[in-house]
């Protein structure tokens, strides 16, 4: 589709282009008639001349545009489209030189005469003599004059815009398709990325709620219901494109509410989040940040301490997340799991997918303090 859709366009710029050239003596008649004395009448003998001359031209330019150009242009068969146009060059200058008026068995303009005086001057004319004109012989003809030149110059300048224009609109077409299937590699990529942190997500929250079962059963069943709804979210609105910024920031709470139901008081946990305007963000985005955070700034046998901080900034989202770092060993299970762990990855790439160069990520790791700020911009709709 893209193709044809440049293909049309070349034809309309060709047309275009070879109509102004055609209606140019049309008008520059017009323009001397109406500029003289009146005496000037409108005469499409002129015209047609003109005309005649243009569409050799046009003849050598659909045989160059059809035939010629995609040879070196698509197919980059180089010789044989310079042999073609040595060729066809060749048959232009051919006719050039035999499209003039035939004089005296000669092509071209009259030749220069030199008057021939060997006769002595006594000589007295004969009867038979040509005395009306003195005795003469003809120089050799113009095979090749100045005007042929110019004309195989114009030629070759055509048949060069000619390639011109038809290695713009290919280089125009190949650059879009390749924006396309970029696109598109970014889209696989980013459903490959979902795929990976939706069951991570899933993952780490289910051993949340098999660690609270045996801590207090009844919280156990309250972390349930708030899965529930963070399922929906996830399940409805993880695969699309862009969410809300309210909704995503009710998922935030959810996940808030559902975490603290496992920590006793040792835990500062603080959440701090603006009215969100109206504004999308990507799904899960924000999530992992505080899932790692949970999953490794908190310790039960030491005060610890999550600070969740979200501002809008003009265009711009805020977000940072500060917690505590555990001193505890982590078992040997969740050694594997961070090795192998997709998370914290996967977020970096979809940041990189999403905006290019176009985000702020500064993660700051300290003996006891673990620290990310993001900035992103924000899409207004």
């Amino acid at each position: 589709m893209t193709f044809k859709k440049h293909q049309r366009q070349e034809t309309y710029l060709y047309l275009a282009l070879w109509g102004m050239l055609f209606i140019s003596p049309v008008l520059s008649l017009a323009v001397r008639i109406a500029s003289g004395d009146g005496s000037q009448t409108f005469d499409w003998s002129e015209i047609l001349m003109v005309w005649r001359k243009f569409a050799v031209f046009l003849l050598v330019f659909l045989i160059h545009n059809h035939l010629l150009a995609p040879l070196l242009v698509y197919k980059r068969r180089r010789w044989l489209y310079g042999t073609c146009v040595a060729v066809i060059t060749a048959l232009f200058i051919v006719y050039q030189c035999s499209d003039r008026p035939k004089m005296h068995g000669f092509h071209g303009p009259r030749p220069p005469q030199v008057e021939m005086s060997k006769q002595s001057p006594l000589h007295v004319p004969q009867k038979g003599d040509d005395t009306s004109l003195p005795h003469k012989r003809h120089l050799p003809p113009v095979i090749f004059g100045e005007h042929d030149f110019v004309a195989v110059i114009v030629m070759l300048l055509m048949l060069g815009m000619n390639l011109g224009v038809k290695w713009y609109f290919k280089t125009r077409n190949d650059s879009r398709q390749l924006q396309e299937l970029e696109r598109q590699n970014l889209e696989q990529q980013l459903e490959y990325l979902k795929y990976q942190i939706n069951p991570h997500f899933f993952m780490n929250t289910l051993n949340n709620i098999h660690a609270l079962v045996d801590i207090d059963p009844e919280k156990a069943k309250d972390t349930i219901l708030e899965l529930s709804k963070m399922m929906r979210f996830v399940l409805y609105e993880g695969n699309k494109h862009d969410v809300p910024l309210m909704r995503e920031f009710q998922f935030i709470r959810n996940y808030i509410t559902l975490m603290s139901l496992r920590y006793t008081d040792k835990v500062d946990i603080q959440l701090e989040l603006p009215e969100p305007p109206e504004a999308v963000i990507p799904p899960l985005m924000l999530i992992t940040f505080i899932e790692n955070a949970f999953k490794h700034g908190v310790s039960y046998q030491q005060q610890s301490f999550i600070h969740i901080q979200v501002d809008i900034e003009g265009s711009k989202l805020r977000f940072r997340c500060t917690n505590s770092k555990s001193a505890e060993p982590k078992k040997k299970e969740e050694q594997k799991t961070e090795t192998g762990g997709v998370g914290l990855a996967n977020v970096k790439k979809r940041l990189n997918l999403l905006y290019g160069k176009n985000f702020t990520l500064n993660i700051q790791e300290e003996t006891n303090i673990y620290d990310v700020e993001l900035i992103i911009p924000l899409e207004v709709k």
